[in-house]
């Protein structure tokens, strides 16, 4: 399996970021970590074992990102207002620093977007952002209403990142038509403390047309990376 270690400095995070690629073809999928969770983190959990013969196949390529959310979401050493900031700085250098990397790398037409808990939230957000550039998700046992992390704050930031939010009173026919020929799943399982943040979130695109799959797997335990692997090699 081809495995590729990148590191530079980030002009638009003001520090090094770090990342893994697995695979040397097929569709991309920006790999998001769980909740201030690390670039190494798939690798360590078995993840990439679970599909490997589909990376090895060229049917899948991985690039697993670190995250700030240590530095935003998490961070309640900082005002709420800082904590959004520093997400809409991480959103930027996906975009604007790993996506060229990607297209340099990767000229398939599709991108696709995965993650678990909290990656899931940013899987589902990046992707419904950006769906100019993003085809699809996978969001596993995901979470989407963020109001919790910041102490009952609001701007426009927090709404725009916010998908239970967004989702709700959209109209923008740019963004529906484009959701329209995407491909969104959402995985959760019935003991999963996010299964109602998913049903939600199901409902809310239901709603707007937004063509996707819920899917609640009959299993125990499955808010963890057993659980996740088996869902990414059924779903990816």
């Amino acid at each position: 399996m081809n495995r590729e270690y990148h590191k530079w400095w980030s002009p638009r995070l003001g520090r090094d970021m770090e990342l893994l690629v697995f695979g040397h073809g097929g569709v991309p999928v920006v790999v998001f970590p769980t909740s201030q969770g690390r670039f190494y983190e798939f690798e360590d959990r078995g993840m990439l074992g679970a599909v490997a013969h589909k990376i090895d196949n060229g049917e899948i390529q991985f690039y697993c990102l670190d995250s700030v959310d240590a530095e935003s979401w998490y961070n309640r050493d900082v005002p709420p207002r800082w904590r959004i900031a520093r997400h809409v700085q991480y959103d930027s250098y996906v975009m604007d620093e790993v996506l060229p990397l990607i297209r340099l790398k990767n000229w398939n037409p599709h991108l696709a977007s995965l993650g678990c808990s909290f990656g899931g939230y940013h899987a589902v957000n990046i992707a419904l952002r950006h769906p100019d550039r993003f085809t699809g998700f996978l969001s596993m046992s995901g979470a989407f209403d963020m109001g919790s992390f910041l102490n009952g704050y609001h701007d426009d930031d927090v709404y725009f990142n916010t998908p239970n939010s967004y989702l709700r009173n959209m109209t923008d026919w740019w963004y529906l038509e484009r959701y329209a020929h995407g491909t969104y799943i959402l995985a959760t399982g019935w003991d999963d403390q996010c299964l109602g943040a998913n049903q939600y979130l199901s409902r809310q695109m239901g709603e707007k047309w937004i063509p996707h799959k819920l899917y609640v797997w009959d299993s125990f335990n499955s808010h963890d990376w057993p659980t996740w692997g088996r869902m990414m090699n059924e779903y990816l």
